[in-house]
């Protein structure tokens, strides 16, 4: 017997639990399933939040076997290109859990051959694609190839992997807005605003593009 979820493309893969509502409660309770674990996975969240935008959902990969492996905050507000709502999912996990792939409807677990091909690309320009900050660093991010309903950029954070996921393809552009992301493990705003679940974070976001 075994917990594991499995992909048709990936194989065994972690379970995602995503919870239905999102309060101050919920992510405490999310905080207290890494307490006393060792090694915490980093619960990204943009802090402070831009104008207008809220956060919407939270979620984790892993079991009471493997614990925490993987977790994911939606946050949503308005495009910053304008023409209605923007939604981003941030998620930091540790390597081999393909959370971040998933959303990013990209067929594979691990992004370093994504990020190589985003430098690649750059035809002799390496630098990444935005720029902001996370846990107090400075953190490049890389635009990978996904689906043209979204965007996807990727780096590395307190040696895992981060994730920002964005929907409609333009919110990308929130990226760019000198974002500074907080690890919730650190210590919860009190000033956090919550709104209605992201419909991407409950299942909107599954199906992989071509």
């Amino acid at each position: 017997m075994h917990t594991d979820w499995r992909c048709d493309n990936c194989g065994e893969v972690p379970p995602f639990h995503v919870a239905e509502h999102i309060n101050t409660d919920i992510i405490d309770s999310m905080l207290r399933r890494q307490a006393g674990s060792a090694e915490k996975t980093p619960f990204w969240c943009p802090w402070p939040l831009p104008p207008g935008w809220m956060v919407t959902g939270v979620g984790w990969a892993g079991d009471d076997r493997t614990g925490v492996r993987a977790t994911a905050l939606a946050c949503s507000g308005p495009d910053p290109l304008g023409g209605g709502p923007a939604d981003v999912v941030l998620i930091a996990e540790q390597p081999g859990v393909g959370l971040g792939t998933r959303f990013g409807g990209i067929p594979s677990i691990d992004p370093g051959h994504l990020i190589a091909e985003a430098l690649a690309a750059g035809n002799g320009h390496p630098g990444p694609h935005a720029k902001i900050r996370a846990g107090g660093h400075p953190t490049p991010l890389w635009c990978v190839k996904s689906p043209e309903d979204r965007s996807a950029y990727v780096s590395e954070a307190k040696g895992m992997w981060l994730y920002a996921v964005a929907w409609p393809a333009s919110a990308g552009y929130f990226l760019a807005e000198h974002v500074v992301l907080h690890d919730l493990c650190e210590g919860v705003p009190s000033e956090l605003v919550y709104g209605a679940p992201s419909p991407y974070l409950q299942g909107k976001a599954s199906q992989v593009g071509p």
